[in-house]
């Protein structure tokens, strides 16, 4: 197929003294798998809301089927057959899978031939019908909030199809999945794509992109840098077109470790151990527990527990204790780790306040603080003063690490941290890792990127129930290929 299923044509989008999107064109055709990359900050984000109806373009128009549309709303676009699904999904999680996909539109019948009531049972049968097609087979009853995020991705996908929609936007759509759900999710995107439905294909991801897209369109700082056939490009080559520079390979030096900073406080041969020096990697396939080992240490476990903390033995009942400790939590989402309605310098202050001293003089300290800080880690803007739900998601989650640094903590504890974010803030993020273990503290990282954590860690764990059943040191041969086999036996 080759009919333009939608696009945009020269559009242009301002926020305050910030251009966005700078004549920017794109188009995506119906039966493709068409990428969108770039860095943080390049316009991936506007272009993708404006194609959804969420904000207008300043100037340029959006074309659906060939014909200009003026898309007021998110109900404009999903009228219109554009539908996007976000990192975080649109989903009720109380409501059944069968809610969830008839939410807005459920099957009625008629009573008495007056009152309209849901029909249930044909509600119940749609549902069935429509995930057969994914090879999905659950309890329509069955409440969303028990399925895995793969499978309610699947339930977001089939919500979107139930709604006659023709372009399917997904953003960054693997970021929480393993290597065999992405399969899955791979195979269902070919199957739509045979089907005729046009999708948009935002991913920080490249060799996902170079696997699966037909076409890539790459933006940089607002405009389209690159526009590239299947076939055509490489990971390199997009990391090219994204920075503007070749891809440079990041050398971790074998760590020399200190004392001991962080241990399960019980004498077990499969403690958890973080020393002074070091960054320790966890690896597990879902439900291996990598995620209630970073709870456990930073208080949020439904039982309490002790660990030693720089030889201490400290009782872990909530976060203020972990914190107390000398313990910083990155958590997965990012909403989980930020006051979104809050300045950028307020959420790096939040876990030292009264640490500054008191008065105008520790007002100044703070100020002081928070621009080295976003200088350090290179925080754009420089406006300590916005709020942190203005910046892009690899700017946010370095607001996470400075409120932890402007703490100084001894430990790091990061669940996913370069999840969702481009090449270049990625590589800014380990090297601050790095540099905080060269400094002395220790970091635990759990990660589902496996070669992040071959690239990174002095030492990988791999879990399974909770329990550690591999460990692999750099000195070793600490490479994706290994870590996998661990995980994976």
């Amino acid at each position: 197929m080759n009919d333009v299923a939608a696009g945009a044509q020269n559009v242009r989008k301002r926020f305050g003294a910030t251009t966005a999107l700078d004549g920017v064109s794109f188009e995506v055709m119906a039966g493709e798998i068409h990428a969108l990359v770039g860095e943080n900050g390049a316009g991936k984000s506007t272009l993708v809301r404006i194609l959804g109806g969420v904000i207008r373009p300043d100037e340029g128009q959006v074309t659906i089927g060939g014909r200009q549309c003026h898309l007021s709303s998110p109900h404009d676009a999903i009228a219109s057959g554009i539908v996007t699904i976000p990192q975080e999904l649109q989903l009720v999680p109380a409501l059944s899978i069968a809610e969830n996909l008839a939410l807005g539109d459920p099957p009625v019948r008629r009573l008495f031939g007056v009152e309209a009531l849901i029909d249930r049972a044909r509600m119940r049968e749609e549902a069935r019908a429509q995930l057969a097609s994914f090879d999905f087979a659950p309890d329509p009853d069955l409440p969303v909030r028990q399925l895995g995020f793969a499978e309610q991705q699947i339930v977001a996908i089939a919500k979107a199809l139930r709604r006659r929609c023709r372009v399917l936007i997904l953003d960054e759509p693997t970021a929480a999945l393993e290597n065999r759900e992405i399969v899955r999710l791979f195979a269902v995107l070919r199957r739509l794509k045979d089907q005729g439905t046009a999708i948009v294909y935002v991913s920080h991801r490249l060799e996902e992109i170079v696997e699966l897209a037909d076409r890539c369109t790459v933006l940089r700082d607002g405009r389209v840098a690159a526009l590239v056939r299947r076939g055509a490009f490489s990971s390199a080559d997009l990391v090219a077109a994204m920075t503007g520079r070749a891809a440079e390979q990041q050398t971790i030096a074998p760590a020399t470790p200190g004392d001991v900073l962080l241990e399960d406080a019980e004498a077990r041969a499969d403690a958890i151990r973080v020393r002074a020096g070091e960054v320790v990697g966890l690896a597990g396939l879902l439900g291996s527990g990598t995620t209630q080992v970073l709870q456990r240490f930073f208080g949020l476990a439904r039982s309490v527990s002790a660990a030693r903390v720089s030889g201490q033995t400290r009782r872990l009942d909530n976060p203020i204790a972990a914190i107390e400790s000398g313990i910083g939590l990155v958590p997965p989402s990012r909403r989980l780790g930020l006051v979104m309605n809050q300045s950028v310098q307020d959420n790096i202050l939040l876990p030292s306040l009264g640490l500054h001293g008191k008065g105008l003089r520790g007002r100044r300290a703070a100020r002081r603080l928070v621009a080295e800080l976003m200088d350090l880690l290179d925080i754009r803007p420089r406006r300590p003063e916005l709020k942190v739900s203005a910046l892009s998601g690899g700017n946010q989650q370095k607001v996470i690490l400075a409120k932890w640094l402007a703490r100084r903590v001894d430990v790091l504890l990061l669940d996913e941290p370069t999840q969702g974010i481009d090449i270049a803030a990625k590589a800014q993020i380990h090297a601050l890792l790095c540099d905080f273990a060269a400094r002395g503290g220790g970091v635990l990282l759990s990660s589902s990127d496996l070669s992040e954590l071959a690239n990174v860690c002095d030492a990988v764990l791999a879990l399974r129930h909770g329990g550690i059943v591999a460990r692999i040191e750099r000195t070793d041969r600490l490479d994706e290929e290994r870590v996998h086999a661990a995980i994976a036996t």
